[in-house]
Order: C-alpha cells, then structure tokens, then sequence
C-alpha cells in the first residue's frame, strides 16, 4: 500500500513530542525504563486467585480429591511468582527506585505476596459467607453455585476482598487496577480500602458506590444504586483534598440499604438499621432505626433545607 507522504511528515513531530513528554513523566529506572505493572497479567493473577478460593468452580478440567491439592497448590504458585513481579514493578514506579537495581522493592513484594498468601484461607472463609447471604437472602436463588458463577455482587465482592488485603499491606497502584476491573464489568464501585465485614450482599448491585474509607459491618445486605460517599473533601493549605481522612459512612451489623440510598459522610447507621429507597442521608441514625423518605424531608422542613 502506497504511504501518504504528508502523514509521514506530520507523524515525525508529533512523535517527538509525545515522546518528550513521556519521558518527562516519572517511574523509570536509571536507564530511562518506563516501569509499570502489567494491567492484564494483574487481573489475570486475581482470576488465578478465584479459581482456588472457589475450587472447582472456573477450572478447565475435572477436578477430585487427589487431584484438588496439586491444583491449588500449583495454581497459587504460579500466580504468586507473577503477582510477586507485578507487585515489584509497582512498587518501584510508586517510590521511584530503579527496578533493574533495588533490592527493596523485591523484598517488599515477596513480603506482600506471603502476608497476602497466609491471609488467603480467611479471604476464603469471608467469600464463602458472602454466598451464604446470598443465598439466605435472596428468594431467587435456588442453589448457592448460582452465585458463585453468575451474581456480580458476588464477583465484585470477590475482587475487593483480594484487593483490600494487598491495600492494607500498602502495595501501590495494583488494588484499584483490580476494583476498577471488576466496576467495569459489574457497574459495582467498591475501593479498596473499603472495610468490609462477613456475610456481605450486594443484591443486582448495577450503580453502588462504597468510598474507601467506609467500614461495613456484619450481614449487611445493599441494593442497586446505593451510595456510600464523602460529603466534603478538607482541603490543605495548598488547595489539595487531604489523604486518608475519615470521610465515608459506617454501617454496624445487620443493616439493610434499598436501593438508589445515599449516604453522605463519617456517619454511623447503627446495627439492625433500614435505610428506605432513594434516601439521601447526612447525617448518623441510632440502633434499629427505619428511615424513609419522608421521614428525611420532614428532618430537612425542621432543619430549613437539607440536612
């Protein structure tokens, strides 16, 4: 195919500028590497992960009692060598080391990929309650495997469990590449940092958000379209929102949260609380409290305007 001769002309300083400011940005090593994890073998590392936390479940082949220990246990090492390197590459763009070169970026990563391994068999104990609410409460489900293989709660879940245990341990950039992948398949927005406690539900689930530091109890159930948010952001004395604030709500155990609620701020939703549909919520509500909407727009007439 003949070349237009003007392209190749035009290309020739527009390459030159985006390699420019390419090499302006940061994370490269001493010899002018540009080092980042790989987003694809981050996410294919956490399907590696799901594959044994539920065993049998998204295998290739059959699996029995004899051949179940060598499957985990050759699939998590696998994973682990991976997750191991993709983690070092974070952690040397995110400190700005070079990764041909430092020792404490290795080290750092194979500390993160033990802590994540012993931490493993309670991810699992977690998850596996989080299908047992599931099952418990939702009428639509006949068997548990249902949820396992199709509710996108149940995957969203997934992914930010595995994701929150590499935020605790303060590995860069890896926990949002996993969230923001399950978000993009199951409209399901949960943070990393987000706490959440057994026996979680997230019923449809298409439109929730759950802030990072949200801290959700015990066997809470939420629906479609819920909002777990800040309702301002403090700022520091440059203009930038301060970092690591406490800003988002917390839900005690047993709360229920229907669907299109939201929920502004460091407010607490006190244990065995309903929040009613399409709510919008500021402030904190005692134990055992039923909240609807127009309980919310008196509160605003009392308070003059919102609340």
């Amino acid at each position: 195919m003949k070349r237009n001769g003007n392209h190749e002309a035009a290309l020739a300083p527009v390459v030159d500028a985006l390699v420019h400011a390419a090499l302006q940005g940061e994370g490269r090593g001493q010899d002018g590497r540009i080092v980042l994890p790989s987003r694809d073998a981050v996410i294919e590392c956490v399907e590696g992960i799901r594959r044994v936390l539920f065993p049998g479940y998204f295998a290739d082949t059959d699996l029995h009692e004899r051949s179940l220990h060598y499957y985990v246990g050759a699939n998590l090492d696998r994973v682990l060598h991976e997750l191991e390197k993709q983690i070092t590459r974070a952690v040397a763009f995110a400190e700005r080391h070079d990764f041909a070169t430092c020792a404490h970026c290795r080290e750092a990563a194979e500390a993160a990929t033990q802590k994540l391994l012993a931490r493993l068999p309670e991810v699992q104990r977690l998850l596996f309650s989080d299908v047992q609410a599931a099952f418990e409460g939702d009428p639509a489900l006949r068997i548990k495997e249902e949820a396992i293989f199709s509710y996108p709660g149940v995957f969203a879940v997934t992914e930010q469990r595995i994701a929150h245990e590499l935020y605790a341990l303060g590995v860069p950039l890896i926990p949002r590449i996993i969230t923001e992948h399950a978000h993009s398949l199951t409209g399901i927005d949960i943070h990393p940092g987000a706490d959440i406690g057994e026996k979680f539900f997230i019923d449809h689930g298409t439109g929730v958000v759950v802030g990072e530091t949200a801290r959700i109890g015990n066997n809470c159930r939420m629906y479609a379209g819920v909002t777990l948010g800040a309702k301002s952001f403090p700022l520091d004395e440059k203009g930038n929102p301060i970092k690591g604030i406490d800003r988002h709500p917390v839900l005690e155990d047993d709360v229920v949260v229907y669907s299109g609620a939201t929920i502004l701020g460091r407010v607490v939703i006190g244990k065995g609380s309903s929040i009613g549909g399409n709510v919008w919520l500021t402030h904190g509500v005692p134990p055992g409290s039923r909240i609807t909407q127009a309980e919310t727009r008196e509160l605003r007439l009392e308070h003059g305007g919102g609340i």
